[in-house]
């Protein structure tokens, strides 16, 4: 595979680095919601108004638009992922708190990893291996280290979030080529559009949807944030990311989402930030060093 720009890629990185931390935002605001609404509601809302934020800026920009011959597998990969990644993010973490969560999330590098080296997109080296070691590591060791002060049945989502791991790599990965041959925000709308509609459906055939009506002002406030911020925003800086660094790079951000989930949470939920976090996320910045300071050869 033929190397990018350094200082694109260097971009790409800075990008990934503000949308892991709107997402890791979102973590936190949906941990505040959970109690309240069920996963499959609070998918729609969250991809519902992302949706709605995003079509008029494509139409306005006049995106190129993914070829006729593409929409199957943009369509495919949108709910995979805007669909079936967010009812298990949002399972997960109504059963542990949102930074533990955000943790678990944080091993999407080396997924990524994998995923991008069993496919051919990307070829492994020893730096880039290591940095993404070195993260995972640290988001084993935290977690490992508070178990004990989880809540009761924390594993459950922990798992549900590594399950959910899966169809974020397989996006990551398969949606470079296809955005190449659109436009980052035409491939992001369309994507983003069938999850959406995919999940209006199920929440209609389910009445999931019924569970918003119960909402409050506070609970509306913050429902708007997750579909703004943590939808429309955070996944608009993701595929521009994904444009100018490789998929293991821009995955290896993530790790980043833990901080901003448990900075929001503690002021939302009152979830303490304990010192094996505090380890465990300077153990993942390391990594993160490792595996984007690569030097290449001319």
């Amino acid at each position: 595979m033929q190397q990018g720009n350094p200082v694109e890629e260097w971009i790409g990185v800075a990008i990934a680095l503000l949308s892991s931390g709107l997402g890791g935002t979102a973590a936190a605001i949906t941990r505040y919601l959970v109690t309240g609404a069920d996963p499959i509601s609070l998918a729609i809302l969250r991809w519902g108004i992302g949706f709605a934020c995003v079509l008029p800026a494509a139409l306005l920009l006049k995106v190129r638009w993914p070829a006729r011959s593409d929409w199957p597998a943009v369509a495919f990969l949108g709910v995979c992922f805007f669909g079936l990644f967010f009812i298990l993010y949002n399972l997960a973490i109504s059963f542990t708190t949102a930074a533990r969560a955000s943790l678990a999330l944080a091993t999407l590098p080396l997924s990524t990893m994998v995923m991008a080296a069993l496919l051919g997109f990307e070829t492994l080296t020893w730096r880039k291996t290591l940095g993404v070691l070195i993260a995972v590591l640290g988001v084993a060791a935290a977690l490992a280290a508070g178990l004990s002060a989880a809540p009761q049945g924390a594993w459950r989502g922990e798992l549900i979030m590594l399950a959910a791991v899966l169809c974020n790599a397989v996006y990551t990965v398969l949606s470079r080529p296809l955005m190449r041959r659109s436009s980052a925000l035409g491939f992001l709308t369309v994507g983003m559009g069938a999850g959406a509609a995919a999940l209006i459906v199920i929440g209609t055939l389910t009445g999931s949807i019924a569970s918003l009506k119960g909402f409050a002002t506070p609970q509306w406030i913050a429902g708007i944030y997750l579909g703004v911020g943590g939808g429309a925003a955070a996944f608009i800086f993701w595929v521009l990311a994904l444009e100018r660094a490789s998929p293991t790079r821009v995955a290896n951000t993530m790790t980043a989402n833990p901080i901003a989930a448990a900075l929001l949470a503690t002021q939302l939920v009152g979830e303490p930030i304990t010192p094996n976090l505090v380890l465990g996320l300077i153990a993942v910045f390391a990594g993160i060093w490792v595996a984007t300071s690569e030097v290449r050869n001319p």
